[in-house]
């Protein structure tokens, strides 16, 4: 029989003890409050945000120790710090990363231990906040990897995702001309943030020709697998490297176009990863930075957050709230 969540000293997480199909694998469960150990910080989650990798994980992405919690994006209220952590108190609002390696559960839960933190400023809410981490650390670092510059022409394929709308926000922010693939239902904000909008699919090189703007310099691809990559590597005139992708990663090596995995790992430095957190989680508080969030389910509909999820068309972060039904 399930414990209630608010029984001292335990709580509630998802997670699973081999690896498998998430459907099969992950089981809510309820487990000791765990510690922050140096260099770590508890909280006592409001939101944590589910995306594809967690899913990956459960089939057996980065394998490690077993159990292993999901949910990367976590936001919540500081409850414990570990030795050696002087920039947090226990209280204060935060949102970061779970430490989901090193740990048997992560931010679907109702406690969790980060690794990676940066307070919340004032004007930003707690479950948008929670929707950033992963979008803006994985849109930033592939950006970097591409060498954007103000005068860069790019294309982000697949701005409706969430890091591709977060690609989007990032490039112009960076005095970039961003051309953006994307269906209707994000097109009319894309345009309103200042991207030219075009649709996705076959004949995409055709209608971005079309559009008369010139040489595109750059390409992000954070589609789904579509077999778009060779049109996006004629829209950069031929050159293959000037494309990389964080989605399409199987297809990529068969015609050169480089890949989130064959990227340097020695270049994926905390600073890369992180360091536009604090500016951006400001820009999200004044309203000039958002990633979208598509719904947000109590931690027991933690199921129907990944049945939306594995469809592909969640159109947006799906964010799971423990506190909705901790008691």
């Amino acid at each position: 029989m399930t414990e209630p969540a608010s029984a001292p000293g335990i709580m509630r997480t998802v997670r699973f003890h081999e690896n498998g199909e998430p459907v099969d694998v992950l089981r809510l469960e309820t487990v000791p409050v765990p510690e922050p150990g140096p260099g770590r910080i508890r909280v006592a989650v409001h939101a944590c945000g589910l995306a594809p990798a967690d899913w990956a994980l459960c089939r057996g992405l980065f394998p490690g120790s077993l159990p292993r919690g999901i949910g990367c994006d976590v936001s919540g209220t500081v409850e414990a710090v570990g030795a050696g952590v002087t920039d947090v108190a226990v209280g204060d609002r935060v949102f970061g990363t779970a430490d989901f390696a090193g740990q048997p559960s992560a931010g679907a839960a109702d406690r969790a231990v980060l690794d990676h933190w940066f307070a919340v400023p004032e004007g930003l809410d707690l479950t948008r906040a929670a929707a950033l981490p992963m979008a803006l650390s994985t849109a930033s670092w592939h950006l970097a990897r591409l060498g954007l510059a103000a005068d860069r022409t790019i294309l982000v394929n697949g701005a409706g995702t969430t890091i591709g709308y977060a690609a989007v926000q990032i490039a112009l922010v960076r005095g970039a001309r961003v051309i953006a693939t994307a269906g209707e239902t994000y097109a009319e904000q894309l345009r309103d943030l200042g991207a030219t909008v075009v649709g996705y699919g076959e004949g995409l090189a055709e209608r971005v020709k079309a559009l008369g703007i010139g040489q595109v310099d750059l390409v992000f691809d954070t589609a789904p697998p579509g077999g778009a990559l060779p049109e996006l590597v004629e829209i950069v005139g031929g050159d293959p490297k000037r494309v990389l992708t964080c989605s399409d990663v199987a297809a990529a090596p068969e015609i050169g176009v480089r890949d989130t995995f064959h990227e340097d790992p020695a270049k994926r430095t905390d600073d890369e990863l992180f360091g536009v957190f604090p500016e951006f989680a400001q820009l999200a508080a004044e309203g000039r930075f958002t990633v979208p969030i598509a719904a947000t389910f109590p931690l027991a509909d933690w199921r129907k957050a990944l049945e939306i999820s594995l469809t592909g068309h969640a159109r947006g972060k799906l964010l799971l709230l423990p506190a909705v039904d901790a008691d």
